[in-house]
């Protein structure tokens, strides 16, 4: 029997009830613990945390991260810059370079700018302050109504709707869904300010996969790249990498309303993920996909 792959979900904010503690990610946990193999088997054993601080003021899991039996790591970077220490970096590093998968997501702005510190991963992130989108021209305001966020901030439709996925072409594995209409994941959870994602230049092994519509410009904007295995020149291979627009397409607040959200959030919200069923099924699929494409199984 294959052994169930180890997967830790970590946010990189301390635990605290009013804010996007990883308490508020229940529904991906719950359902990534329920999934199983085509014998039955448990696919995944999940681990879920927040940001821990130790006499070093490291985090603890993540700082030896390298030498852990982790298989997966999916880092939900929510905060504004001090989320990661160098040597909770150097850990991920490790951890990357032993050839094992790690997704990152986080939001608007310099929210997860602490990966800055986490070299190609961190490059596929477009933060204001730091690494901002090489177009010039994307450096401006999407999101008109939330006036306390600036870019990127790129409204793909209220909390609780959906909002449509356009794959690229290449169809890439972790878009397809065997169980819908056209054969592929057409919805994910809709946001208000979105953060950035792409390719900088001279990354040969990334790609955009995934894009979606301002609701409000009308323009195109990156939803996923994802970024194939490599071998360095002393062998080291690294793992497989996605990077995400938003962690709102991951939250409970996104996939079910009615879970509630912290008291910051002021945006009113929609019921596209009720009232489309196909929306819900299409994250869940996607969610499985990105399990197996991380770890090469699929």
């Amino acid at each position: 029997m294959i052994k169930p792959l180890k997967i830790l979900l970590q946010t990189t904010i301390l635990p605290t009830k009013d804010d996007w503690s990883i308490a508020r990610f229940s529904l991906l946990k719950d359902y990534l613990a329920s999934l199983t193999d085509e014998n039955g088997n448990l696919l995944c054993e999940v681990t879920s945390r927040d940001r821990e601080i130790n006499a070093q003021g490291n985090e603890p899991i993540l700082s030896s991260l390298g030498d852990s039996n982790f298989d997966q790591l999916w880092l939900f970077a929510l905060d504004v810059g001090d989320g990661l220490t160098d040597t909770d970096c150097q850990g991920i590093l490790a951890f990357h370079q032993s050839g094992r998968g790690i997704f990152t997501t986080r939001d608007h702005q310099d929210m997860g700018i602490c990966m800055c510190g986490l070299d190609l991963i961190g490059k596929l992130h477009y933060f204001q302050s730091q690494q901002p989108d090489p177009d010039e021209s994307r450096r401006c305001r999407d999101d008109i109504h939330t006036t306390s966020i600036s870019w990127p901030n790129y409204h793909s439709g209220s909390n609780g709707d959906y909002q449509i996925v356009n794959s690229v072409e290449p169809l890439h594995v972790l878009l397809k869904n065997p169980n819908s209409p056209t054969g592929k994941i057409e919805f994910f959870p809709a946001h208000p300010h979105e953060g950035a994602i792409g390719v900088p230049q001279g990354i040969t092994n990334a790609r955009i996969i995934a894009t979606g519509i301002s609701k409000i410009s009308s323009r195109p904007f990156n939803l996923v790249v994802a970024t194939e295995s490599t071998q360095d020149d002393n062998g080291n291979l690294f793992g497989r990498v996605v990077a995400q627009s938003t962690f709102h397409h991951f939250v409970d607040y996104n996939w079910d309303i009615s879970k509630g959200c912290p008291s910051f959030v002021a945006e009113s919200a929609g019921d596209g993920m009720k009232t489309e069923p196909r929306a819900l099924e299409d994250i869940k699929t996607y969610v499985k996909n990105l399990v197996l494409w991380l770890s090469a199984r699929i």
